[in-house]
């Protein structure tokens, strides 16, 4: 079977100390996991290369692409080797321009050295010019152009041999998932949590998700797009599990016996609560949220401080000093945006107050809950809890 060359590069795992060899050993594990669906993948650690080879048959870009998904992986190169003399170096080399040429049509090139071999007996610019000179000769139809050439050929040459490539991918870059901890994000079908989730992921962390709903007063549907979220992230992730919870009447009891203005903090007071309980009970670690610095009333910084006071867990907040275009900007970029703006309304909707309180005060949110059994509440909606497990898509 005829199998395709890629140069995989790790990011910020290369800068790790004495653990390195763990991340490197997990890296790899997702590396192959992700390309499991190609049969006799091979992929393997080579002096700080990840080295693939996956069957010709395969489009190269559809490789590239499950690759950069991997949180990790910092490029991908798909490249053809050569043995380690310069002759040979070269006939690959304008081997590899000809294909260009007929693909692309390109006119003009340069080639970037490196001589990672120090044993090497030509030094790194000399192959630049070497390798150019061999690929002039070869296609005639190339000139030379150092400042904006058509293409940028890049020959690495190390100890087991050479590599010819053309493009470095850029991939997420990040921690391996799996290397950092776990944790729970509180879903709902918006722009802002999905992208959370994944910065987290993106930092090693496994992610289950717990979301709330209202049902009747949200539809099933509005569950469905949580779902279709969820499996996009999944395809970063893997499997991803759903904890569902119905937070109706918990929201009836808050609008029956609480002052308006206080009903959206005081319900997120509660989905803290559960959450943190569901989070305890899955072995996760600490609580991720959405929230943006002062986007909502709920996420000034004195509504933060006082939803914070019912948990113990920590709650990270990856998105809390980004600007909202800058975050969808993220959720388009990772495919979760076309979802988010689907027009079907969350829990967070329901019962909301024309005045919503920006600057609360902690005294008064408690005593406005000391007229609910809050511990029966909370009880009730974990023991209601709903289990869905979402699979990438």
């Amino acid at each position: 079977m005829d199998k395709n060359l890629y140069l995989v590069r790790c990011g910020e795992v290369a800068l790790k100390g004495m653990n390195r060899p763990y991340f490197e050993r997990i890296l790899l594990e997702r590396l192959k996991k992700a390309l499991s669906c190609y049969s006799e993948t091979e992929a393997r650690w080579k002096n700080g290369l990840m080295l693939v080879r996956v069957d010709a048959s395969v489009p190269a870009m559809e490789v590239v692409k499950q690759c950069s998904k991997v949180f990790g992986i910092a490029s991908v190169s798909p490249a053809v080797e050569a043995p380690k003399d310069i002759d040979e170096i070269g006939r690959a080399a304008a081997d590899f321009m000809q294909r260009l040429i007929d693909e692309e049509g390109i006119k003009t090139f340069k080639v970037k050295g490196k001589r990672s071999d120090k044993s090497f007996e030509i030094q790194s610019p000399e192959i630049g010019r070497v390798v150019g000179a061999i690929i002039l000769k070869q296609c005639k139809v190339l000139s030379v152009d150092v400042h904006n050439p058509d293409c940028e050929l890049y020959v690495d040459v190390r100890h087991e041999g050479a590599y010819i490539y053309r493009d470095k991918i850029k991939g997420f870059g990040g921690l391996p998932l799996g290397t950092n901890g776990r944790g729970m994000i509180l879903m709902s079908g918006g722009i802002d949590s999905p992208v959370a989730a994944f910065m987290m992921a993106k930092r090693g962390m496994t992610i289950e998700a717990c979301h709330f709903h209202s049902y009747p007063y949200t539809s099933p549907r509005a569950q469905k797009k949580v779902e279709d979220l969820l499996a996009v992230l999944a395809g970063y992730m893997g499997t991803i599990k759903m904890h569902c919870i119905n937070l109706l009447p918990i929201q009836e009891q808050i609008v029956q016996n609480c002052p308006e203005d206080e009903t959206t903090l005081l319900v997120r007071r509660f989905m803290m609560r559960i959450a943190e309980q569901i989070a305890i009970k899955n072995k996760n670690m600490m609580l991720i949220t959405g929230e943006d610095l002062g986007q909502v009333a709920s996420q000034t910084a004195e509504a933060l401080v006082v939803t914070d006071k019912v948990v113990s867990m920590p709650v990270m907040r990856p998105l809390i000093a980004m600007d909202k275009v800058d975050i969808m900007d993220k959720a388009k970029e990772i495919g979760t945006y076309d979802i988010s703006i689907q027009p079907y309304e969350d829990c967070c909707t329901v019962f909301l107050p024309k005045h919503p309180v920006t600057k609360p005060k902690l005294e008064k949110i408690e005593e406005s809950e000391s007229r609910l059994d809050v511990d029966a509440l909370v009880k009730a909606a974990v023991e209601s809890e709903e289990i869905i497990v979402v699979n990438p898509r």
